[in-house]
C-alpha cells in the first residue's frame, strides 16, 4: 500500500466517524463523564471529540476511547478573527466563526453525523448562541446534528428562534422530563426521544481511599462556586454546609468526604471545598479529595452513604450507584431528573436562591437520613433499567449514522 493510499484510507475513515463538539473539556467531569460514557455507546464506531481543552482530555480518561482534536481557536489568530468578523457584520454570515473554529472537520472532511456534547449549553447566554451558530453550519453543510442528553428552561422554547433551531437537529435527546414536555409544547416533536443522562451508564474505577474513609459510613459533599453565585442571601450557602458538617460530627459517627467534581480556574470546586476544610484539617473523620477522573469520582462517591451536592453529575454519581442524594440545585436539570425518579423534587432538592435559614440544609439532610433504607431500596429497584435505558440512546445515533452511510438503520 502506497503512502498515498494509506492517505486516502484515513480520510475516508475520517469522513466516517461521529463528531463531538461543543465540549468544554474534561477539567469540568461531568463533561468528561457524558464523553466517556457515550464512547462506550458507540462500540467501534470511529469517534472524534473536537475539544476547547485538548490538554485537560488528555489527562483523563478520553485518549484511549476516541480521538481528539483542539478545536481553532479565533481570539488567538488577528487576521482570521477580523476576516469572520467582517464576513459577520457586513455580510450577516454569523456562521463564519463556526466554519473557522470547526474547519478541519468540515469541507472534504465533513463527517456524517455531529453530536453537540454539552447537555446544559442552552442555559447560557453565550453557549446557546454558539450551539445554534454550530448547528446551523454543520446543517448548512449537508450533516446530521443531535442535541445530545439537553436540558433546557421552558420559557426558553417560547423565543422562536430557539423552536426553528430546536426543529434543525437529526435528533434531540432530552434527559429528563421537564425538558421533553416543554419541547413537544413548543411543536418540537418528530426528532425527540427521552434517554436519562449518558453519565448514568458511566463505569466507576476503583481509586484508592485514604486511611480511616469508612465506606457506608460517609456522607459525601459537593459544593460548587457556580451555586454560591446564585445564592440570593450572601454566605448563607457556605454557612449551610458548614453547619450541616458541625451538626454531623456532633450527631453521629459518620466520616465527611469533600468531594470536587469540576476544577476549571474560573469555577473551581476544590476553591469552596478548601474554604469549607479550613478548621477540620486536623479531625480525622473529615477528607478533603483532590482532582481525579470522572470514573474514580464515581468509585469515590459510590462509597458514600448519603451524597449532598451541588453539580450535576457529581449526584448522577450518586443516584447511578444507589446512594440516597439531596440536590444543592439551581436549574431545570436537577428538578427534572429528581421529578423523573422520586415523582416530585421536593425534599430531594434544595434550591440554592431559596436558602435563608443557615440551618435549612440540617433538615434536609435529616429528611433524607429518616427515609435512607426506602430511598436506597428504590434506587436499587429502578437503576438497573434506568442505566439501561441510557445506554439505549447510543443506539439511535447509531441508527442515524448507518442511514448517512447508506446502511440500514436499525
Amino acid at each position: 500500500m502506497t503512502v498515498n493510499d494509506k492517505r486516502e484510507d484515513r480520510a475516508a475513515e475520517e469522513r466516517e466517524r461521529i463528531v463531538m463538539y461543543l465540549h468544554g473539556g474534561s477539567g469540568n467531569h461531568g463533561c468528561e463523564a457524558i464523553v466517556n460514557s457515550t464512547c462506550h455507546m458507540l462500540g467501534d464506531v470511529p469517534k472524534l471529540l473536537v475539544t476547547n481543552s485538548e490538554a485537560e482530555d488528555r489527562a483523563y480518561s478520553l485518549p484511549q476511547l476516541c480521538d481528539i482534536l483542539q478545536e481553532r481557536k479565533i481570539a488567538e489568530h488577528f487576521f482570521a478573527h477580523v476576516r469572520c468578523y467582517v464576513l459577520r457584520a457586513v455580510f450577516r454570515d454569523p456562521e463564519s466563526f463556526m466554519r473557522y473554529r470547526f474547519r478541519e472537520v468540515l469541507g472534504r472532511n465533513r463527517a456524517p453525523v455531529y453530536l453537540s456534547i454539552g447537555g446544559d449549553l442552552y442555559c447560557y447566554e453565550l453557549s446557546r448562541r454558539e450551539a445554534i451558530t454550530a448547528n446551523a453550519a454543520f446543517c448548512r453543510a449537508g450533516a446530521k446534528t443531535v442535541l445530545w442528553g439537553c436540558s433546557l428552561e421552558p420559557e426558553l422554547l417560547e423565543e422562536p428562534e430557539v423552536v426553528g433551531d430546536m426543529k434543525r437537529y437529526a435528533l434531540i435527546t432530552p434527559r429528563e422530563s421537564i425538558t421533553e414536555q416543554a419541547l413537544r409544547a413548543a411543536g418540537v416533536t418528530d426528532n425527540v426521544k427521552a434517554f436519562p443522562d449518558p453519565a448514568f451508564a458511566l463505569e466507576p474505577e476503583a481509586a484508592e481511599l485514604p486511611h480511616g474513609f469508612a465506606p457506608g459510613k460517609t456522607i459525601g459533599i459537593n459544593v460548587s462556586p457556580m451555586a454560591v453565585e446564585r445564592e440570593q442571601v450572601q454566605g448563607i450557602t457556605m454557612a449551610n454546609y458548614r453547619r450541616l458538617i458541625d451538626h454531623i460530627l456532633q450527631t453521629s459517627d459518620n466520616c465527611i468526604a469533600l468531594i470536587p467534581h469540576v476544577v476549571w480556574h474560573h469555577t473551581d470546586d476544590r476553591r469552596t471545598l478548601r474554604e469549607l476544610y479550613r478548621g477540620y484539617e486536623a479531625n480525622d473523620r473529615v477528607f478533603l479529595f483532590q482532582d481525579m477522573s470522572c470514573q474514580r469520582l464515581k468509585y469515590v462517591i459510590s462509597q458514600c452513604r448519603i451524597f449532598i451536592g451541588a453539580r450535576t453529575h457529581a449526584t448522577i454519581a450518586a443516584y447511578s450507584s444507589c446512594v440516597p442524594t439531596l440536590v444543592v440545585g439551581y436549574s431545570v436539570k436537577a428538578r427534572g431528573i429528581a421529578r423523573d425518579l422520586f415523582g416530585s423534587e421536593e425534599h430531594y432538592v434544595l434550591p440554592v436562591q431559596a436558602l435563608e435559614d443557615p440551618e435549612e440544609l440540617i433538615g434536609a439532610y435529616e429528611w433524607l437520613m429518616a427515609r435512607e433504607a426506602q430511598i436506597r431500596a428504590g434506587l436499587e429497584r429502578m437503576m438497573p433499567a434506568y442505566c439501561a435505558r441510557a445506554r439505549e440512546a447510543g443506539e439511535e445515533v447509531l441508527r442515524i449514522w448507518r442511514q448517512c452511510r447508506g446502511e440500514s438503520g436499525r
